[in-house]
């Protein structure tokens, strides 16, 4: 870590905040870090806000996989991509001077939109119908085609977004260690003319997913990529598949994913 020391703060700019910030920014001028306006030349991205912070900070400053990234919470609710919180600033530095931290690859999702638009997504992906009405959906694993699809959308989610949106409609929570996807299903329709899997179910990291939307009047769907949304006409087909590079965060020792689960749910 010694060798990491741009540091770039993503937060809201709220009143309530920036006196912390500000107490928190100076905290790491003390501590021999250099505070940058850019993140591009950053080595440690921090935000200071909670999970959804933290997965606009890594969408926001493109998913670099050249530094790591820190979330830091701001309030009692109980995340799973931050290890620190604001008002805790002798823990930090413990943290950094006891080496109390080490470093966590999470997967990360590649999304192709009709082979023009592509993007990345942390948690997961998401498409649904923008209008009160069902579409329909051919699912190919691979070059394989799985099933055919009708309901309100389906749901693609990493290891680490296995605990968000996905489990809501639940699908399987996933340790990150393991590099797959996993395929949940909206409100899907089983009848004599249409049948699915009726399960989430998980893909290796060797697999391509690919969703071809059938054009029945439905082609404009909402597509979710963690906490925004996009709204594309006339889509067609979806390529999905686990990056290359994943993304590094800095976590503490004593503070496994499994430990933050047990924390949050049970």
């Amino acid at each position: 870590m010694s060798d990491r020391r741009n540091v770039y703060f993503f937060y809201k700019k709220e009143d309530v905040l920036l006196e912390k910030v500000n107490s928190i920014i100076e905290l790491a001028k003390e501590n021999d870090f250099r505070i940058v306006e850019d993140h591009t030349v950053a080595n440690i991205i921090v935000s200071i806000g909670g999970d959804g912070a933290f997965l606009q900070a890594v969408r926001k400053t493109n998913f670099r996989s050249d530094c790591l990234y820190v979330g830091i919470g701001i309030d009692e609710t109980l995340s799973l991509y931050c290890d620190f919180h604001l008002d805790d600033r002798d823990k930090m530095i413990q943290a950094i001077k006891e080496s109390q931290i080490e470093v966590r690859r999470y997967p990360v999702l590649e999304v192709k939109v009709d082979d023009t638009t592509s993007f990345k997504c942390l948690n997961e992906c998401s498409i649904r119908s923008s209008i009160i009405k069902t579409f329909v959906i051919d699912v190919f694993i691979d070059e394989l085609h799985f099933e055919t699809f009708r309901g309100d959308g389906m749901l693609i989610a990493t290891p680490t977004g296995s605990t968000a949106y996905n489990k809501s409609v639940n699908g399987a929570v996933v340790d990150p260690m393991l590099r797959c996807i996993q395929v949940s299903e909206l409100a899907s329709l089983n009848n004599n003319l249409y049948r699915t899997l009726g399960s989430s179910f998980i893909l290796s990291d060797n697999r391509n997913l690919t969703l071809k939307i059938v054009q029945d009047g439905n082609d404009y769907p909402i597509i979710g990529m963690d906490n925004e949304a996009l709204s594309i006409r006339h889509v067609k087909k979806l390529e999905y598949k686990l990056s290359d590079t994943p993304i590094k965060t800095v976590k503490l020792k004593d503070n496994s994913y499994w430990e933050k689960v047990k924390r949050t749910f049970l």
